[in-house]
C-alpha cells in the first residue's frame, strides 16, 4: 500500500447522469439509479454489503455496474498498485469495465503525498471520476458506488459526502454498534449527507447489544429523521480473517503439518511478557494469534495451553525446536513463521486483520444471506419504504 501508480486516461467529456441503451439493458433516456455505500468507520462489511446488493439487484433483473471513486485497498496487481475491491467487484459481477473506470483515482500514500505538494488538480481529478461514473452508468439500470469513508479524500475534494454530490447518488451508511456512543458516528454522517442520505444498516452487531438497538436506537435515529434498514449480527467468519489467508498475505511458511488453518482469527496478542505471566493473559483472550519471536519457545509452548489462541506467527525467520512443533501439531494450532522483525510483522499483520481479508466469493454470499434475512433488501436499493 505504499506505491501509486495513476493510470487514468484523458476521455471525451461525458454528463454524469447521461446513459445510452447500447446493450439491451436499462432505458436509453434516463439515469442509472445510483447508490453510494458507505461507512462511519474501517472494516464495517461495506465491501461484502455493496457487492451482496448489487447481486441482489442483478438476480432481481437488473443490469448493474460497480465504481469504487477512491482506491485505499491496495495491493500489487501486475506492476501496478490497484484496489483489490474493484478486482472482486469485476470478478463476481462479470464486469468487463476497464480498471482506470472501476477505480479512477488511486488514492495512496503517495499519491496524498503529491497532492499535499500541489502535484494534483482536484478539478481535474473530480472530471475524472465523472467522466468514469458515466461511462459505467450508460446502459445500466443501476450503479453501486463503493465510497471510501466519510474523511479520505478530503485533500483533493472527493470525501465520500463530495463524491454523492458529483454523481447525485443516494447513500446507504454502513455502521457497527456497541454502544449509544456509536450513534454519535451516524448523526454526524447524517448531517454531511443530508438528504442524499437513505438510511443506515448495523452490521456485525453482537448480541447483547441487538436489544438497546431496537428498543431504544432504531427509535431515537427515525425520531432525528435516520431510517435503520436492519441490524445484521455478528456472524464470526465474516469478522476476521482465516489463518491460511493470512499466512498468505505475510508470506509465511507453515511450519506444521496437519495443523488446520482455517480458523478465523480477530485479534493478535504479542508475546513479549514471562511464560508465566502470559498464560493467564492468553487465557483470556479468543480468536487470536500469537505473535513472538522464533527464539521464544516457552511462549509458544504456552499458548499452547490457551483455547482462544488459533495460530502462532514467528518472527526474525526462527524456528522453535522440533519438539516444540510436535506438540502444535498435536494440539491442532498451526505456526506460521515470516522473516520480519516483530515490529514490521505486528505492522502488516494489523493491516491484514483491519482491513478483513476475508473479502471473497463466500463473504459476499453469506453477507446476501444475512441481508435477506435480518435487512430490506429492496428498500435499500430503491431508496423506498417506509
Amino acid at each position: 500500500m505504499s506505491e501509486h501508480d495513476d493510470t487514468s486516461d484523458e476521455r471525451t467529456e461525458t454528463e454524469p447522469s447521461a446513459t445510452t441503451d447500447t446493450d439491451g439493458h436499462g432505458d436509453g433516456d434516463q439515469a442509472a439509479e445510483t447508490l453510494l455505500v458507505t461507512s462511519t468507520a474501517d472494516s464495517t462489511g461495506k465491501t461484502a454489503v455493496a457487492l451482496a446488493l448489487a447481486l441482489a439487484a442483478r438476480d432481481g433483473g437488473k443490469s448493474v455496474g460497480y465504481m469504487k471513486p477512491k482506491g485505499t485497498r491496495l495491493e500489487s496487481n501486475v506492476g501496478k498498485t490497484l484496489d483489490a475491491d474493484p478486482m472482486l467487484a469485476r470478478e463476481l459481477l462479470d464486469l468487463d469495465d476497464p480498471m482506470h473506470e472501476l477505480e479512477p483515482v488511486v488514492y495512496s500514500p503517495t499519491f496524498v503525498r503529491e497532492a499535499v505538494r500541489g502535484r494534483e488538480d482536484p478539478a481535474a481529478l473530480r472530471e475524472t471520476v465523472r467522466e468514469a461514473f458515466a461511462d459505467l452508468a450508460a446502459g445500466r439500470d443501476l450503479l453501486l458506488v463503493e465510497g471510501g469513508g466519510l474523511n479520505a479524500g478530503a485533500t483533493v475534494g472527493l470525501t465520500d459526502p463530495e463524491v454523492a454530490d458529483l454523481l447525485d447518488a443516494r447513500v446507504l451508511l454502513v455502521a457497527p454498534y456497541s454502544g449509544p456512543e456509536d450513534i454519535d458516528d451516524v448523526l454526524v454522517a447524517s448531517e454531511r449527507f443530508g438528504d442524499r442520505l437513505s438510511g443506515v444498516l448495523f452490521n456485525a452487531v453482537g448480541d447483547a447489544a441487538f436489544d438497546d438497538l431496537a428498543s431504544d436506537v432504531v427509535p431515537f435515529l427515525s425520531g432525528r429523521g435516520v431510517r435503520t434498514f436492519g441490524t445484521l449480527p455478528r456472524v464470526k467468519e465474516l469478522a476476521g480473517v482465516a489463518v491460511a489467508d493470512l499466512g498468505q498475505e505475510l508470506g509465511a511458511r507453515t511450519l506444521t503439518d496437519g495443523a488446520p488453518t482455517d480458523a478465523i482469527v480477530e485479534r493478535f496478542v504479542v508475546g513479549a511478557m514471562s511464560a508465566g505471566e502470559a498464560l493467564p493473559a492468553l487465557r483470556r483472550t479468543r480468536s487470536a494469534v500469537l505473535v513472538s519471536g522464533g527464539d521464544r519457545p516457552e511462549i509458544v509452548t504456552a499458548a499452547l495451553d490457551a483455547s482462544g489462541i488459533e495460530a502462532v506467527l514467528l518472527t526474525g525467520g526462527f524456528q522453535p525446536p522440533a519438539a516444540v512443533l510436535g506438540r502444535a501439531e498435536e494440539a491442532g494450532v498451526p505456526v506460521l513463521l515470516v522473516q520480519a522483525d516483530t515490529t514490521t510483522a505486528i505492522e502488516r499483520l494489523e493491516g491484514v486483520i483491519r482491513s478483513g481479508r476475508a473479502r471473497d466469493a463466500r463473504t459476499v454470499e453469506r453477507m446476501g444471506d444475512l441481508l435477506a434475512e435480518y435487512a430490506d433488501v429492496d428498500a435499500m436499493l430503491l431508496g423506498t419504504g417506509g
